[in-house]
This record gives C-alpha cells, structure tokens and sequence, in this order.
C-alpha cells in the first residue's frame, strides 16, 4: 500500500521573468511525493493558466485519483486516469522517482537511454528593453552561454534583435514569440530574423492559427510549442513545423514525452526539450529526453533565488551530470 502527499509550493524568482502574455516573479509549483514500503518518490509539475490550469485545478485533479495511486496504480494506468497535462505530470514524475528508488536505477537506466555527463542548454532572455536585452546577452556569453533563447512580443522587435546581435555576434541565437504574433508581416519578421542569424523561432502565432503556416514558405525552421501537447496532435502539425517543443507538463509527464519524442522523429520533426519556471525535480525528470534533442532549454531552475535540494549543477548554459544523475 502506498501513501501520497502532495502540496502547492512558491519558489521567488531572483529577476523577474518576462514574455509576451505577462510577468513572474515566482515559480509556483505543486509537488506530490509517493511513499511504498518506506521509500519515497517525488515529482513536481507547474501548473499553467495559459492552458486553464492552477494551483486548485492541479490539486483537485489529483485528488481525483488518490485512492487509485495508493491501491498502486501503474504509470500505464495512470495515462487512462487523468488527461494530459501539470497534474499528470507531477504524478508520473512521482511514479518514475519513486521506481527508481525501488530498483535502484537511474531514470536513464529504467528508460534504456545512455546517459549523458553533460548537457549544453539555452539561457533565457526575457522581454526588455533593446539596451538591457543586448546587456543581458553579453552577460550571458561572458559567463560562457553559447545558445541564447530570446523571448519576444510584439514591439521593437528589430530594434531588440539588432541590438542583442551586435552585442553578441557569434552566439547561436533562437527566438520565441509565446503566440504574441499575427500571419501579417510574418513573413518579414521571419526575414529580419535569418538575416540576423536566428536559427529558429518557436511559435510566432496564436496556437488555433496553425492553417496560416500551411505552404508558408519561411528561410528558418519554426517550432511548435502551444500548438504541441501530445502525439496526437502530430498530423496537424504536418507542412506546418519543422520541430516540436516537448515539456512534461503538456505531454503529462515523462511516458507520454517519450512516446511523443518517438513519434515526432518517425515523423519527420526535430525536437526541443522545454520546462516552464520549476525546480531541478522538474528537469531531473526531463533528463532522458535531452538524447537526440537538437535545442534543450531547460534553464528554468536557473531563474530561482533558491534551488529545491539536492539541485542540479546549472552552469550558464550548461547542466554538468558528472557528479550525479
């Protein structure tokens, strides 16, 4: 018999976090540990309003299914018991620790995937002035980022870009509009940006205006990011995007991601591997997924006053394994 505990948590950002659809300055997060036979596995998702979740929602969702989990309900089971998203998520995430707690593998060794001892990431900038983007930028590179992800809206957008790359010239840059664009004037933004060396924009449009890139001839690959939850979404998505962004708290958690992930390649996608603001029992959890992923992005943790304990080794731009998996 097992025994769940779950439990809302607030994280302080030490700068605030900004994109197109608002401002953070904390990470709330909703954490749910299992406990079986004295041993205890955790998982943490973040609940997103953006796709009608809360903190409340998360928490009912995952009440819901309490006595099933503590009568020992599987991962597979798990997949049938609650739909896609943050609060599946934090419970698969709970049932992948708390199995490799049991067994005694890593979570590279229960999902057969070689482990990495390194991984090279992208380090976030948020919406700003042109001025303080291209001096965050240059912080960044200093401290030894070599792939930069720039959030955008829908203003300065040149003035921001040019800025950013003149004060970095040789960083690999990728740009995010959180769905802040319209099909009007894509086409030039989408110039602007190969002119400047962007080597990919994740989803410019609304997320429900996917029809607007259908035979959309774009000079950068575009990556879905709203518009992609889960495998099932894949064939719409088809002559749209070249690459899907894959975090847990959309697909429900790692056994979902890891389908999705096999399903989008057998497709013919690349994949980015995202987080939202969380902690590092967040992205410990993502890990397996950073394998073949051709963007990863999963500095989350990065943004947080304080890291959840054990944390991971966050490098800027750089997440260092050696020492522990």
């Amino acid at each position: 018999m097992r025994s769940v505990r779950f439990y809302p948590q607030a994280w302080p950002l030490h700068t605030a976090f900004v994109i197109s659809r608002g401002s953070r300055t904390e990470a709330r997060v909703v954490a749910v540990e299992i406990e079986e036979n004295g041993v205890r596995g955790i998982g943490e998702c973040t609940p997103y309003p953006r796709y009608g979740e809360s903190e409340a929602s998360v928490m009912e969702q995952i009440a819901s299914v309490l006595t099933a989990i503590e009568q020992g309900a599987s991962r597979e089971v798990l997949q049938q018991l609650l739909p896609a998203g943050a609060a599946r998520n934090a419970l698969d995430s709970a049932l992948w620790n708390l199995e490799s707690q049991l067994s005694g593998q890593t979570l590279w060794q229960l999902t057969g995937i070689a482990p990495l001892a390194c991984i090279s990431m992208a380090q976030t900038l948020s919406v700003d002035t042109p001025e303080a983007m291209a001096e965050a930028a240059l912080a960044h590179q200093k401290n030894g980022a070599t792939l930069l992800k720039i959030k955008l809206d829908d203003r300065l957008i040149a003035e921001r870009m040019v800025a950013i790359r003149s004060a970095v010239p040789h960083v690999t840059l990728i740009v995010d509009a959180n769905e802040s664009w319209q099909s009007e004037g894509l086409a030039e933004r989408c110039q602007l940006l190969t002119d400047l060396g962007v080597m990919m924009l994740e989803q410019p449009l609304p997320a429900g205006q996917d029809e607007s890139l259908e035979n959309f001839i774009h000079p950068l690959p575009i990556c879905a990011d709203e518009s992609c939850h889960t495998a099932e979404g894949l064939s719409s998505l088809k002559g749209r995007y070249e690459m899907i962004n894959i975090k847990l708290d959309k697909t429900g958690g790692l056994t979902g991601a890891l389908v999705l992930a096999q399903q989008a390649r057998e497709q013919g996608f690349e994949i980015m591997l995202g987080c939202m603001l969380c902690t590092s029992r967040a992205v410990r959890a993502a890990l397996p997924l950073t394998v073949g992923a051709k963007f990863i992005d999963l500095d989350g943790p990065t943004w947080l006053a304080q890291d959840v304990e054990p944390a991971l080794a966050f490098h800027c731009g750089v997440i260092d394994l050696s020492t522990s998996q």
